[in-house]
């Protein structure tokens, strides 16, 4: 019994040692299975750590080959082989240039994936400075090699490091779209890299680095040098308009240096223009000049355009209140305005250059379209057939030009100061008398084939011819209906006074003189009834008589009408007082006209007017100064004879 009883308390003992085991088992599994799974979970450190072996055990390798170089040479220089001790050193500085090569100083896309690395080479770097710094307080001795200046071969190789990755690039296209492509990815890289730079690789360097502002100037001055090199190529428009662009709007805009992720600690305001105000006065020049070609090619065309459309067999267009009109203004104003407005986009110099140009090109613009209309004109006198509608295209012109003149100030780009410069104002004006003298060239060509039928006593027999002079008028003032009032005004005025001249004219032609007073009588009721109808048909055009040249007619009408001779001395005083431009000339021939006048009478006329300078007013209006009155017929001799 006491060896049962003894039995089965070991037995006892045994499960319960059992049972305690299998809870320290269990336990065991537990830790086995989380020391499993943190194992994977540092797979990835654990392969860190081989590349750091790995790299440790390279950097004893290099120790020990540094060691024994430096030892040889040192047995070299004490037994004074200075040839094979150079080479050794050669040798070392080779080395030395490894070792900077494996410190990642190559580029910042290395520090991008791995920035921690550079902080090694900085304590080497480090390391380096305060060995130069020791040497150089004791100022005793120098070994080769030191200082070794490595703080400053980090810095130079940084900025080789900047510059080589984005401005050593092969040759770009000069064009805009490649242009752009290339501001693109510049303003993208140095976005991305001083992101990096700050966020990264400030924390691997000491603070007395300052590498952040090093990284923003050097990136700064490099981009200042590599916008300088594209410069110097022949640019287009459009690439040097986006330059200008980049360098004064995007740059510091939000998109670039004064991006968000970037402030406040990137601030390039204190580094200066990436572009002097003298290059960019240059580059804004350069870019006139090429907007200037560019208008002026423009221009060209349009003009070509516009001098086909003259020839067409139809009219030109009209607008909804029936004045003649062509696309031409509205297409020249839109390309100046556009490119003004364009360039206000950049800086207001640029603005005002091309303001500038604008207005030089429309003059000279108007100076080409001159000798365009004058080339019309030409084609028009060998047949005036041709061009159809030449009539209505030339107040089509001065419809334009009208359109031209009043939006011009429009282009200007204070709208508080619209003042037309005097030059252009007088370009615009000699294209108006241009036109208009083209127009009352072909009215005068209608017009003459009539006066020279006057004087003639069929004239006098009372003849339609008055009436024909009246319808190729009305004719003319039905055409000028379709231009805008200031010019048809001027040209109902200009109109009067070519019948009115045109009619003294062929009066003054020594054609006819009276034989008596009955025909005398009979030629003053002819010029009676001839001044008042062409007078009420201006009047009837809108022409009040106070603005009429004919009134010439009727004064000249009362020297013919006049009976006594002996008082024409008055009556002539009187005319010339009037008409102050009435040469002696003339008022000859008017007494030629007479047909009744004395040599006595004659004389005392010009003797007269001889006492009686006149001096034309500033406001006065020239009608006998454009009258050439025939020179006198010398009489016929024979010989050596006396002359009749």
């Amino acid at each position: 019994q006491s060896t049962v009883q003894s039995y089965l308390e070991g037995v006892s003992v045994g499960l319960e040692q059992l049972r305690s085991a299998a809870q320290e088992v269990q336990s065991v599994c537990q830790d086995l299975g989380a020391a499993r799974w943190a194992l994977l979970d540092s797979a990835d450190r654990f392969q860190g750590l081989q590349q750091m072996r790995a790299l440790m055990a390279e950097a004893v390798q290099l120790a020990h080959v540094v060691h024994e170089v430096f030892s040889h040479t040192l047995q070299l220089l004490r037994g004074q082989h200075l040839l094979e001790a150079h080479a050794e050193l050669m040798m070392m500085e080779h080395l030395r240039d490894d070792i900077l090569s494996q410190l990642h100083l190559r580029g910042l896309s290395r520090w991008r994936e791995a920035p921690v690395r550079l902080s090694p080479a900085i304590r080497i770097i480090e390391r380096e400075e305060k060995i130069d710094d020791t040497l150089l307080l004791e100022a005793t001795f120098l070994p080769p090699g030191r200082p070794k200046g490595w703080r400053q071969k980090f810095y130079h190789v940084l900025q080789e490091t900047i510059t080589g990755a984005h401005f050593h690039a092969a040759r770009m296209d000069a064009e805009g779209p490649g242009l752009a492509r290339h501001l693109a990815a510049l303003q993208k890289d140095i976005v991305s890299e001083l992101r990096v730079v700050k966020d990264l690789m400030v924390q691997c360097v000491p603070a007395h680095y300052n590498i952040l502002s090093v990284c923003t100037a050097t990136y700064h001055q490099a981009l200042a040098n590599h916008l300088q090199d594209i410069l110097r190529e022949d640019l287009d428009k459009q690439a040097l308009f986006l330059l200008l662009e980049w360098t004064l709007h995007v740059y510091h805009s939000p998109e670039m240096m004064g991006h968000p992720d970037l402030l406040p600690e990137v601030d390039v305001s204190a580094l200066g223009p990436l572009m002097s105000p003298e290059l960019v006065d240059q580059t804004e020049r350069k870019y006139v000049v090429k907007v200037k070609a560019s208008v002026l090619e423009w221009m060209q065309r349009t003009l070509e355009v516009e001098f086909k459309e003259w020839f067409r067999e139809e009219e030109p267009e009209t607008d909804h209140q029936g004045f003649f009109q062509s696309a031409l203004p509205i297409i020249v104003m839109q390309m100046l305005n556009e490119n003004i407005q364009v360039a206000s986009l950049i800086t207001d110099s640029l603005q005002q250059k091309v303001y500038n140009m604008a207005l030089e090109e429309l003059e000279a613009f108007l100076g080409r379209l001159r000798e365009a209309l004058v080339q019309c004109g030409k084609e028009h006198q060998k047949d005036r057939t041709i061009p159809k509608y030449y009539v209505s295209y030339l107040l089509a012109m001065l419809n334009n030009n009208l359109a031209l003149s009043s939006s011009v100030s429009s282009l200007h780009p204070d709208t508080a100061c619209r003042e037309v410069p005097a030059s252009l104002r007088a370009a615009l004006d000699r294209t108006q008398k241009k036109a208009c003298q083209l127009l009352l060239e072909d009215l005068c060509l209608d017009f003459q084939p009539l006066c020279l039928q006057l004087p003639s006593r069929k004239w006098l027999s009372g003849s339609q011819l008055v009436s024909s002079m009246c319808e190729v008028i009305d004719k003319y003032a039905k055409d000028f209906s379709h231009v805008r009032k200031p010019v048809f005004t001027l040209l109902l005025t200009e109109s009067e006074l070519l019948v009115a001249s045109q009619y003294l004219r062929a009066l003054m032609q020594k054609k006819m003189v009276c034989k008596s007073e009955e025909e005398r009588a009979q030629l003053c009721d002819r010029l009676l009834q001839d001044a008042t109808q062409l007078r009420e048909l201006f009047c009837g055009l809108g022409l009040d008589q106070s603005q009429q040249s004919l009134e010439a007619v009727f004064a000249l009408r009362e020297l013919i009408c006049l009976k006594d001779p002996a008082l024409l001395s008055l009556e002539v005083l009187g005319f010339i007082i009037k008409y102050p431009d009435v040469s002696d000339e003339h008022i000859s021939t008017l007494l030629d006209l007479r047909g009744d006048v004395s040599k006595e009478v004659r004389h005392m006329v010009l003797e007269m007017m001889a006492q009686h300078p006149q001096v034309l007013p500033e406001s006065y209006r020239p009608i006998f100064s454009t009258i050439l009155v025939p020179a006198p017929e010398l009489p016929f001799c024979l010989r050596k004879g006396k002359c009749a």
